[in-house]
């Protein structure tokens, strides 16, 4: 990487292969068009078709091909099947970002070890799956391009706040996989992951529509706002791009500085009779 380029030359991935899961909004198509305005062909995958048929037209609006893949990315198998999708529209893969997740905030008590279940599968079994069927297609081609994995974990999976043992769980387990998946991959594919804060996606719309909320939202963020998905969209360019070529194992945070949930949920104290 040495040289005398433009260190915005570092940020380029010109030709680069990358697969992006729950593409439709939010943070995954920001990231899509981020990475596509970088310079990558770029397969997009979700639910809904209709989103992802504007994301693919973003994307072939600046030059780029994008491959849209209609799927319930909550099954394991159409979740690797997307490498598959990948190699054969596109012949190689390079860069792998692992969006879809979430689950809803829940009381304690009313946290089963079924619904503990499906979240650790949503948020960390579809990484592993797209993962490790990527990853094959990743080493055939290894031809000086970067190649990456970057994973969207979640400030709460570092913190502690009520009614998140679920997805604060599923959150810190999938970090602790992207250091544990660095190590493995090492040196050929570099592993990341981002610790999203509060960020203004279809998660939070509800909270635009209460001032009161939003301004909680904002007074408990050091920096004063929400994140917009493009926070996120230019924190996963970095670590997927060559500017992040000496960065692997690692999570970085993207939250507005906060160190605790600055929402409040309401739930009540456990209490005996």
């Amino acid at each position: 990487m040495s040289g005398t380029g433009s260190i915005l030359d570092r940020f380029s991935v010109v030709d680069h292969v990358a697969i992006v899961t729950g593409a439709g909004r939010g943070i995954g198509a920001a990231t899509a068009v981020a990475l596509a305005e970088a310079g990558a062909d770029v397969v997009i995958s979700a639910r809904t078709p209709d989103q992802l048929e504007l994301v693919a037209g973003r994307i072939r609006a600046l030059g780029r091909r994008a491959l849209v893949v209609p799927a319930d990315l909550s099954e394991l198998d159409a979740v690797a099947g997307l490498a598959s999708a990948a190699q054969d529209e596109f012949g190689r893969i390079d860069i792998v970002v692992n969006n879809v997740g979430g689950t809803f905030p829940r009381a304690f008590l009313e946290t089963d070890t079924g619904f503990l279940e499906e979240s650790f599968r949503f948020n960390v079994a579809t990484a592993h799956a797209l993962t490790r069927a990527a990853v094959p297609h990743m080493l055939a081609s290894l031809d000086g391009r970067q190649k990456s994995v970057t994973s969207i974990s979640s400030m709460m999976g570092r913190s502690a706040g009520r009614g998140f043992v679920a997805y604060g769980t599923a959150k810190a387990a999938l970090a602790h996989w992207s250091r544990l998946a660095a190590t493995d991959l090492a040196p050929s594919i570099r592993v990341n992951g981002v610790f999203v804060g509060s960020v203004l996606t279809s998660a939070l719309e509800f909270v635009a529509g209460v001032p009161e909320m939003k301004a909680e939202l904002e007074g408990k963020t050091p920096l004063g706002r929400i994140g917009e998905a493009e926070d996120i969209a230019a924190a996963v360019l970095y670590l997927a791009s060559p500017a992040g070529a000496f960065v692997t194992g690692k999570l970085l945070e993207v939250d507005g500085g906060i160190q605790v949930p600055n929402l409040e949920l309401g739930l009540r104290d456990l209490t005996g009779p």
